[in-house]
């Protein structure tokens, strides 16, 4: 508890020294000299400052020309939407690389985890857990503007598992609240990626299982292709963020409530240090993609399923289908695997899978830990409409008593 208590008073310290330079011309510089972020990643930054300080003074031919070339490419204003949802986007890109802008606001906001009425204090990008999926395809650019509104009480970053460099932008992402920043970068690894938080030391896995995670899908530029190197395209596509979240409990063994982030900080890492998740879900909540809001398909579809977890392993499974595709290290310039029952998603990254649906009705997808897909809520549902193939699943005999 001792080390909780210094940890959560050095960041309350950081935080009060980010509030007095928020309004600084010296702006990223300022607070990266404080270093919220810790002493290692802040090292990491200063470095890559100085990078860009000499690249600044020392403009060669070869980075003023690469300079020009971002100028010059045609601009993607990407409009993000809420998961499972993904952005209007090519599926084969252009010839030409593009600069694709996307706007994240960090929220931090109080959500319903279940039915049952538990909350948490969740810090989220554009309102939503998992964050909006981002998506590009190979060697384009990618332009975040991240803001970080004065209403909220915590300084945020962010972490591109598809970037290169500084980490992931992290040491060059951070604001206060009150700050925004942009950062660009190229995506030059084809495949889905996890982005999140990661603000230093606790506040790295307490971002993360609040919620401040999401994706992006970086597509080969001539699309996806199958393991004989056809081209496999996708009717729809559904991104799944699965989600630990770790509620404390009072003595009477009733879930907490809290009135801020920051309020519910210290129980929830000792909670947390136990590695023993209260909830594990789908898209932020319990039947969050079940019901009226389960994922929609018809039969031969063929539907794209991006599954990331930015904390901790899962195994992704389709009750009465399976993977006719999957990228399961989500690289898309590996050769898929096919007809896979069940695949796994490593923490900390996320995979994807191609199913031609075959059958109507309702098709359960989860996590097949069993336990936490039916206990703990990694759950959800596609419905599928179209006729049924008897050649495929009949029922011979009804149940009847044994003759």
């Amino acid at each position: 508890m001792t080390n909780m208590s210094n940890e959560f008073s050095d960041h309350a310290a950081r935080l009060a020294d980010n509030n007095e330079t928020k309004s600084s011309d010296s702006g990223l510089s300022g607070i990266s000299r404080r270093g919220f972020i810790g002493s290692s990643i802040a090292a990491v930054g200063a470095i890559a400052l100085t990078g860009q300080s000499q690249a600044a003074s020392h403009k060669s031919a070869t980075s003023y020309a690469a300079a020009m070339d971002v100028a010059e490419l045609d601009i993607v204003e990407q409009q993000l939407v809420t998961p499972p949802f993904l952005p209007v986007h090519d599926q084969v890109a252009p010839k030409q690389p593009r600069l694709v802008k996307v706007r994240l606001v960090i929220e931090e906001k109080q959500i319903t985890l279940a039915a049952s009425g538990e909350k948490i204090w969740a810090c989220t990008f554009n309102g939503s857990v998992p964050g909006p999926m981002i998506v590009c395809h190979e060697n384009d650019y990618v332009e975040v503007t991240l803001i970080n509104p004065a209403t909220n009480t915590l300084p945020h970053n962010i972490d591109f598992h598809a970037a290169t460099g500084a980490m992931g932008g992290g040491t060059l992402t951070e604001v206060a609240p009150g700050q925004e920043t942009i950062l660009r970068f190229k995506a030059t690894k084809a495949g889905v990626f996890v982005y999140h938080c990661a603000p230093g030391g606790v506040m790295i896995p307490f971002h993360v299982v609040t919620g401040m995670n999401g994706a992006i899908m970086v597509l080969p530029r001539d699309g996806l292709k199958d393991k004989h190197g056809e081209p496999a395209h996708y009717d729809r596509a559904y991104y799944v963020g699965e989600q630990d979240f770790y509620l404390p409990k009072d003595a009477q063994g009733k879930y907490k409530l809290y009135d801020s982030v920051m309020a519910s900080m210290g129980d929830m890492l000792d909670v947390m240090r136990t590695l023993t998740p209260s909830h594990v879900v789908f898209n932020g909540a319990v039947g969050a993609l079940t019901g009226d809001n389960a994922l929609k398909a018809k039969v031969g579809e063929k539907v794209l399923i991006i599954h990331s977890q930015a904390n901790r392993d899962s195994r992704p499974h389709l009750i009465g289908g399976h993977g006719d595709l999957v990228w399961q290290s989500g690289s898309f310039h590996d050769t898929p695997q096919s007809n896979i029952e069940t695949w796994f998603i490593a923490g900390g990254s996320a995979g994807a899978a191609l199913y031609t649906f075959r059958q109507p009705g309702t098709y359960a997808y989860v996590s097949h830990n069993l336990i936490e897909a039916i206990m703990l809520g990694a759950a959800a549902h596609f419905s599928v409409e179209g006729e049924w193939n008897e050649d495929l699943m009949k029922q011979v005999k009804a149940p009847s008593p044994i003759s």
